[in-house]
């Protein structure tokens, strides 16, 4: 069993969530709380392992130039916004 003291503010907020229905209880509050702490944890670790991928990447020469990417974007919009004009 774990116990914390988490102040008045939030006990007072946890305490109106209960009271309002929102959750059943004190510990339903706080086991979606951790639940919601592991989700950004989980995704904040994907978040790094891509970033450095994208490192490894760039220093393997893995790479195009901003004006490669900003020209192949640049076609593709003009090509969608051609067709969404042509079938109006």
């Amino acid at each position: 069993m774990i116990s914390a003291d988490l102040g008045k503010q939030l006990e007072s907020y946890i305490q109106q969530l209960v009271e309002t229905g929102r959750y059943g209880s004190k510990s339903e509050v706080l086991r979606e709380g951790v639940r919601l702490v592991q989700d950004r944890e989980t995704r904040l670790a994907a978040l790094d392992a891509s970033i450095m991928r994208g490192i490894a990447d760039a220093d393997a020469g893995r790479t195009k130039s901003a004006s490669d990417v900003f020209n192949r974007l640049d076609a593709k919009y003009s090509a969608m916004a051609d067709k969404s004009e042509k079938s109006a």
